[in-house]
């Protein structure tokens, strides 16, 4: 069912949004067809529900064993991070890892023991953080009971700052962050090492209840599928064969999906499925269409489109959590005139990391095959060999995530005698550095490495799917950016980044005036 309520207000954006007369140069080795299960709505709920539930738990044991909120944006890592060396069966939650304690989750809570340091905008923030600091390692101590020697060098730093914080009134900013980084430096191995049993429990018991709600989707998944007489058909082996890039294809049927409602009003279209409601402006549900065209191919009458579209705003809106603004830094893209220009000068024609919603070309790699692939999607970038094709890569800012993302790359370039580019765009990040941005400065298929300053260029928001007002899709990059060209020999022969081409680059990627 179809309600249209229009006010005839058009939601524009001067220029063109993406191109999707570009065709990929990719050349690939042919995987297998993707065994997960078809996207359904009443499973996308449920999933939704659980995650919920999730992230709630998260934050009460944070509070419980620390005392701490959940550090932001530290749930989304978690599932990123997971998901590298996951090999179950939940397209969303980790359910199959090597390991039950996840390195980003402890990382993060460990970094926010014994206090989460707030922004330290002036004086008066810094001496606040130094204090509560310095209060609250020593308290730490003296809750867990540590051992004696350990617990006498925190109490000695601890009472001598705050010794330091009674005596000198008239310290400047810099003297306040000297001492809050001396204090850090001197009691964080105390604290890390008191604190570790209790942050490996809360990361053992978030992997284990991810593991038991991910059963929980899946037997509801199953159950649907065979109410509606669906067998899981066999796993197909890959031949290997080289081919030219295509859609990730899943290999379990659709069942019929259920009546959504579609409303368009002011340039926002809402589709609801039983009284749960998904929004997106009315420019990115056409992108939307136009994708589904070129890449659908079981449903050529277009039956299904509007559940798979539910299902797959439902799945975004479920990883990027309930704040509206909490998963928008792991969503933003390049701006329009730099996919452009990567196209015109480095043969650029896919995306390693992108999704339906803020993809520039029509075939892009993206976290979840089920809801994308039939909006384009050839899945995620970890089962993607290419052996040929220009590429440009922004991962999200996971640790974990980038240094698996720099090991793949090097070796399909080592792997490969045809023309192979890819073009990585990632954030100046140096206290300390990313071992991923140390193995691209050393590596052997490194061409040329740039920096673009801070506020002298710009990205696409997040949120552009579901904002109306065109000057809100833009905002200034408040750091700077790493630009790495990793490029086989036959590629950088091909693609070389010449000066004159960085220099377009550059200008590219400036901010509108």
């Amino acid at each position: 069912m179809v309600e249209i309520n229009s006010e005839n207000q058009d939601f524009s954006i001067s220029g063109s949004l993406w191109d999707f007369y570009i065709e990929p140069n990719a050349l690939v080795i042919e995987g297998a067809p993707c065994t997960l299960l078809p996207p359904i709505p009443e499973v996308e709920l449920l999933r939704a529900k659980v995650v919920k539930e999730m992230r709630e738990h998260y934050h009460s044991l944070c509070v419980s064993h620390e005392g701490i909120d959940a550090p932001a944006e530290s749930f989304n890592r978690w599932i990123m991070e997971r998901k590298v060396f996951d090999t179950g069966f939940e397209p969303l939650l980790p359910s199959k890892c090597r390991e039950d304690v996840s390195p980003a989750m402890f990382r993060e809570i460990i970094h926010d023991i014994p206090i989460r340091l707030s922004k330290i905008k002036n004086v008066s923030d810094a001496r606040r953080n130094l204090f509560q600091y310095a209060e609250g390692a020593r308290k730490l101590l003296e809750r867990r009971g540590v051992d004696f020697e350990s617990s006498k060098i925190v109490k000695w730093h601890t009472d001598e700052t705050l010794k330091w914080l009674r005596k000198d009134q008239n310290a400047s900013l810099e003297d306040y962050l000297n001492q809050l980084h001396r204090l850090r430096r001197e009691c964080g191995p105390y604290l890390t090492k008191v604190s570790t049993p209790s942050v490996e429990d809360i990361c053992k018991k978030m992997y284990y209840m991810s593991q038991e709600k991910s059963k929980l989707i899946l037997d509801k998944h199953l159950s649907i599928l065979r109410q509606c007489n669906i067998n899981l058909p066999n796993p197909v082996q890959p031949n290997g064969n080289i081919v030219s890039v295509r859609p990730t294809m899943l290999i379990c049927p659709s069942p019929a999906l259920g009546d959504i409602s579609v409303v368009k009003e002011k340039g926002i279209v809402s589709l609801n499925y039983h009284s749960d409601m998904v929004k997106l402006n009315v420019i990115h549900y056409q992108k939307l269409e136009s994708l589904y065209r070129l890449s659908c191919k079981d449903d050529p009458k277009m039956e299904l489109i509007h559940a798979r579209m539910w299902c797959l705003l439902q799945r975004y809106h479920t990883f990027f959590g309930p704040n509206q603004y909490e998963g928008i830094m792991l969503h933003g893209s390049l701006p329009t005139a730099v996919f452009k220009c990567l196209n015109e000068e480095f043969g650029v024609s896919m995306e390693c990391f992108a999704s339906p919603l803020n993809c520039y070309y029509k075939h892009y790699l993206s976290a979840f095959a089920d809801t994308d692939s039939y909006f384009g999607s050839s899945g995620p970038v970890m089962q993607f060999f290419p052996v040929q094709g220009s590429f440009e890569a922004n991962p999200p800012f996971c640790e974990e995530l980038m240094e698996a993302m720099v090991e793949h790359f090097e070796k399909l370039l080592a792997q490969s005698n045809s023309p192979l580019s890819f073009i990585i765009f990632i954030p100046e990040w140096r206290d300390p550095t990313p071992l991923s941005i140390l193995r691209m400065e050393s590596s052997r298929y490194k061409r040329k490495q740039v920096l673009i300053p801070a506020f002298e260029h710009q990205y696409r928001s997040g949120l552009q799917h579901v904002t109306s007002i065109a000057k809100e899709v833009y905002f200034k990059a408040v750091h700077g950016t790493m630009v790495f060209f990793l490029q086989n020999s036959e590629g950088f022969a091909k693609w070389p980044p010449t000066q004159d081409r960085l220099r377009n680059l550059f200008r590219a990627f400036c901010p509108d005036t």
